[in-house]
């Protein structure tokens, strides 16, 4: 069974424990977090310029927006403005800064109607991040920019948490991903050509659980959860940031969630960076 715990008040380690064994937090905005959201609106609106973003869908060709987009999101995650703030966050968190590494916070769209569900600005289907590559400590983190709702959030499939299912995790590999399929990511607009784990077998997805967080409120969930795009229906686009943590402790001891299906090559542990001085993971850990 999956619990969603609101504010609590778990310390660092003891919340990382229950993520790692498929319970899912949930806070509201910070003062660091509040101030992100700040930040990415400001990328937002100066992209978009007078158009209103969440509705900018529908006046735009679809070529036209996901060109906007690969514009704006290499913009946010590689601006200094995010490695000064999210070290806030995790200190608003308890976490420890020397300990704590995290990937690039991505900025992500989920478009209504089918308007653009591939490429720039994918719409996932039930998926683990560890098809992907990404370690069992690994902790994912998502905010949304603007207001949200049920018919534009995720889903979480909890039944799945420790059932195997059968997907292509196994023809994943990590480096090819960054060579070949993340750089084309803004050429795919009709379709999605790019080999990306997927279930294979039919699921039973029922039931969900759907959170709905307020601008800059914290989901904290484990990489290895059952997760989904949810259609989107609500005639907005959504507007989220997520990013990934581990703590160095957890990956040299081996801690994390288990492992019941991923066969992917790779790790995306290189990618991570100390959250006190912006240092990659050390060598050693990768390896683990």
């Amino acid at each position: 069974m999956t619990s969603v715990f609101a504010s609590s008040t778990f310390d660092d380690g003891a919340r990382r424990d229950l993520i790692f064994k498929g319970e899912i937090f949930t806070f509201p905005a910070t003062a660091a977090s509040t101030e992100l959201i700040a930040f990415a609106r400001e990328l937002i609106e100066e992209a978009f310029a007078g158009r209103d973003p969440e509705t900018a869908q529908f006046e735009m060709p679809v070529e036209e927006f996901a060109g906007l987009l690969s514009d704006l999101k290499p913009r946010f995650i590689h601006h200094r403005r995010c490695k000064e703030i999210l070290p806030k966050i995790f200190e608003e968190m308890g976490m420890n800064l020397e300990r704590t590494y995290y990937d690039v916070p991505r900025l992500r769209t989920s478009t209504s109607d089918h308007y653009l569900d591939s490429g720039i600005s994918y719409a996932y289907h039930a998926h683990r991040d560890c098809w992907y590559s990404a370690p069992f400590s690994q902790v994912n983190w998502w905010i949304p920019v603007f207001e949200v709702v049920p018919e534009n959030v995720m889903a979480f499939h909890p039944r799945y948490f420790d059932r195997p299912v059968a997907n292509g995790s196994a023809r994943y590999d990590y480096g090819e991903w960054n060579r070949v399929g993340r750089p084309t990511a803004a050429r795919h607009i009709h379709s999605d050509t790019r080999e990306q784990p997927k279930p294979e077998e039919p699921l039973d997805l029922l039931p969900e659980i759907r959170i709905v967080p307020e601008p800059g409120g914290i989901l904290m969930f484990s990489g290895a959860q059952l997760h989904s795009t949810v259609p989107n229906t609500s005639g907005r686009t959504r507007f989220s940031i997520d990013f990934r943590t581990v703590n160095l402790d957890d990956v040299l001891a081996g801690r994390g969630a288990p492992n019941v299906d991923a066969a992917c090559s790779g790790t995306t542990l290189g990618d991570f960076m100390r959250a006190s001085d912006l240092e990659r993971i050390p060598e050693a850990a990768r390896a683990m």
